[in-house]
């Protein structure tokens, strides 16, 4: 009999990628038929100028369904300068500097496959999203994580800090890029512009691009205000800045998303998209072209729907974390996003399971999902090895619900808080 190795196998670089929290949670979510707060989707209607923007789209011409040209829509990508133009202070040529890309998970692939060689070094803050490593990985990059910690007693996203000295040595001579994520998820944070200045004046000292998530850019709440980094001195030439209309829009199915930054960085993303995906959908491209061009005749007016959203996710935002103190937890109220993190540790529910080594926020999320009837999600899933612990009194839960959804989720912690009271 031969010893030999059989050929088939899956390539080495995907070794610890098959496994993730959205996985099991998914599973868990359809076995016991939770309230669902835990993955980041919204459950909201439509806006009718939305469906209307894909209709008009679908009904415009027979050559919308068909291909397009590949790098980006014509009428999505000079809808994309119109807007982004003002707002990063840089008249964008969109032939150039703007890629077209299927969803933001799609731009961040070309970020890192067209930026990053074997060898190099990217620095992440973490929690981050949890497909950033794994791309680093799959380029053969080395991932340097710097943890975001918080202070003994954290009631804000601001809390989530930093430490200046970490930051500065985690950047070297191998250090190729920086991914910043703002609005920040899991935590919700916005950095501020004085941490953003710090991460700018490293970039430009060690000669580091700048990859810049920026997906949740519209949902900033009362008292916060979002800097795009590539507006600071110095950092245009050397800032991809990422933009979802899924999350802009709050349509996750239409999965488009784009890359916006300057053409002697724009081209390499593109020819990884060219040689991998090559074109989006022309019929989603056109629908959401609609929909910019809509929304620029009305920005800055009360019918604004970049105005509109944030105004009711802050209202969701409070009840949730209102629901949380109704059961003792501590929530950790966001400046942006549609997340916001909790400390359940004042519950003191401990897990005497010691076959299971999972750490303590999974064996919560996975509690509350059976007990509780409420889905979560653990986020040590997005910390390296290193710095799980830092994470371990957390959970985090999603509010852009529908009322139907927020007020079933009030029925089960009003369950939950009457059952504490026994």
């Amino acid at each position: 009999m031969s010893s030999k190795t059989s050929k088939l196998t899956g390539a080495k670089r995907l070794e610890g990628m098959y496994e993730n929290v959205w996985l099991e949670f998914a599973g868990l979510a359809r076995q016991y038929n939770p309230v669902n707060l835990g993955q980041g989707f919204p459950d909201l209607t439509v806006p009718p100028f939305l469906k209307e923007a894909m209709m008009k789209a679908v009904q415009s011409n027979d050559m919308i369904h068909q291909y397009t040209r590949g790098p980006g829509h014509p009428k999505l990508i000079n809808a994309l300068a119109k807007l982004y133009s003002p707002l990063l202070g840089h008249k964008l040529d969109p032939e150039t500097e703007i890629l077209v890309t299927v969803g933001a998970y799609e731009s961040l692939y070309c970020c890192i496959m067209g930026l990053i060689d074997e060898g190099d070094e990217v620095i992440f803050i973490e929690p981050f999203f949890d497909c950033y490593v794994p791309f680093a990985k799959m380029a053969g990059a080395k991932p340097v994580c710097v943890p975001l910690r918080t202070k003994e007693y954290t009631t804000s996203s601001a809390d989530f800090c930093f430490d200046e000295n970490e930051l500065r040595n985690a950047f070297n001579a191998k250090t190729k890029c920086i991914l910043l994520n703002t609005p920040h998820n899991p935590t919700g944070k916005v950095f501020s512009r004085k941490e953003l200045e710090l991460i700018a004046n490293l970039c430009i000292e060690h000669d580091v691009i700048c990859i810049s998530d920026e997906v949740y850019e519209w949902l900033i709440y009362s008292g916060s205000e979002h800097t795009r980094i590539a507006t600071l001195p110095g950092m245009h030439d050397r800032t991809i800045t990422v933009g979802s209309a899924g999350k802009s829009f709050s349509v996750t199915g239409w999965k488009t998303g784009w890359s916006i930054g300057p053409s002697n960085l724009i081209k390499h993303l593109r020819a990884i998209h060219t040689n991998s995906i090559y074109h989006c959908s022309t019929i989603n491209q056109e629908a959401v072209a609609n929909a910019i061009e809509t929304e620029i005749e009305r920005l800055g007016t009360e019918n604004c729907y970049f105005h509109q959203l944030p105004k009711m996710l802050e209202e969701k935002r409070n009840k949730m974390a209102e629901l949380l103190r109704s059961i003792g937890v501590v929530p950790i109220v966001p400046e942006g996003g549609y997340f916001i993190m909790a400390d359940v540790s004042p519950l003191g529910i401990d897990f005497d399971d010691d076959d299971d080594k999972s750490p303590y926020d999974y064996k919560f999320s996975r509690w509350l999902i059976k007990q509780k009837g409420i889905a979560c999600i653990p986020p040590s899933a997005f910390y390296s090895k290193e710095h799980k612990e830092l994470s371990k009194k957390f959970i985090r839960f999603c509010f852009i619900k529908s009322d139907k959804t927020m007020e079933m989720a009030e029925e089960k912690f009003s369950e939950w808080a009457q059952s504490l009271k026994k």
